[in-house]
């Protein structure tokens, strides 16, 4: 294994988050608000959409953390820090209806274990990283990890542009069709894009986590345009997420990944669930 760095290595596995081989996405305790509502939106981590550990905000581990509403453009890294004891990452009172999307960007390095690394890829489908990570005698890894995460919240009406389109990140899921204004049974595109070319064969995990705790995955291909379709085919919260991984340039780093998540909801009834208690992802509320 590459040892330059190594006690760098090991000083930000101290400080980091948990291990990569875990989903980190953005889940609000509310996916529908009403105008002048502050949002308490969570920064969590687990496998398989199951939450594994939670976050506070720590601007020294993310570069960038923005709002858009619209044309409408907030850096949500200058907003107040939450004041209550929780580990929100966010308190945001919303002055505007309509579609809110939010994106958290993070970086960090991490050391894994053989085996622990292996059963990540795996578990991501990467059957040809898998591959050669196996015919390597290496007993850890050093992998240079990118998320790009994202959530699309519902503020009194589900209208709204400009949700459909890439923000410029180096890994991007990007939904061409609007949840909020969905009925059941619908179909939803999403678009994966790899530094802002669209991404052929790209392994999609689509999850969904109804009211009573269940998650059901289903996992997808990107086609030749670099998109897979799913149906809204049950209430409760849908978590699309991808993970890209290459050979590192990085002398550093034996890999480098790319991964994303894209939280929403769907609900066709008239209430809707405070999100983060009765989903059973926290009970802080």
């Amino acid at each position: 294994m590459k040892r330059i760095g190594f006690l760098l290595f090991a000083l930000l596995l101290i400080i980091g988050f948990a291990a990569s081989s875990q989903d980190y996405f953005l889940l609000p305790q509310s996916f529908y608000l009403k105008k002048g509502d502050k949002l308490n939106l969570h920064l969590l981590s687990g496998n398989e959409f199951q939450k594994d550990a939670e976050y506070k905000y720590e601007a020294g581990k993310i570069s960038k953390f923005m709002l858009y509403e619209g044309s409408k453009k907030t850096d949500l890294s200058k907003a107040p820090a939450p004041k209550d004891t929780s580990a929100n990452i966010l308190n945001y009172q919303f002055e505007n209806s309509g579609l809110a999307l939010i994106e958290l960007v993070k970086s960090e390095s991490i050391e894994s274990e053989r085996n622990k690394f292996l059963k990540y890829l795996d578990n991501e489908g990467l059957d040809k990283i898998a591959e050669d990570a196996k015919n390597s005698n290496q007993q850890y890894f050093v992998e240079k990890s990118n998320r790009y995460l994202k959530t699309l919240i519902a503020i009194d009406k589900a209208n709204g542009k400009d949700f459909d389109k890439p923000l410029g990140e180096d890994y991007e899921i990007v939904l061409q069709q609007n949840p909020y204004k969905a009925s059941y049974g619908d179909d939803v595109t999403a678009q994966i894009l790899f530094k802002g070319k669209i991404l052929k064969d790209a392994v999609v995990i689509v999850y969904v986590r109804t009211i009573n705790g269940n998650v059901f995955p289903q996992k997808l291909s990107s086609d030749a345009l670099g998109q897979v379709y799913f149906k809204l085919s049950r209430e409760g919260i849908y978590m699309v997420s991808s993970v890209h991984v290459e050979t590192s340039t990085d002398k550093n780093a034996d890999f480098e990944s790319w991964g994303s998540t894209y939280t929403f909801a769907f609900s066709n009834a008239d209430s809707k669930p405070n999100t983060y208690r009765e989903f059973g992802l926290g009970d802080k509320h």
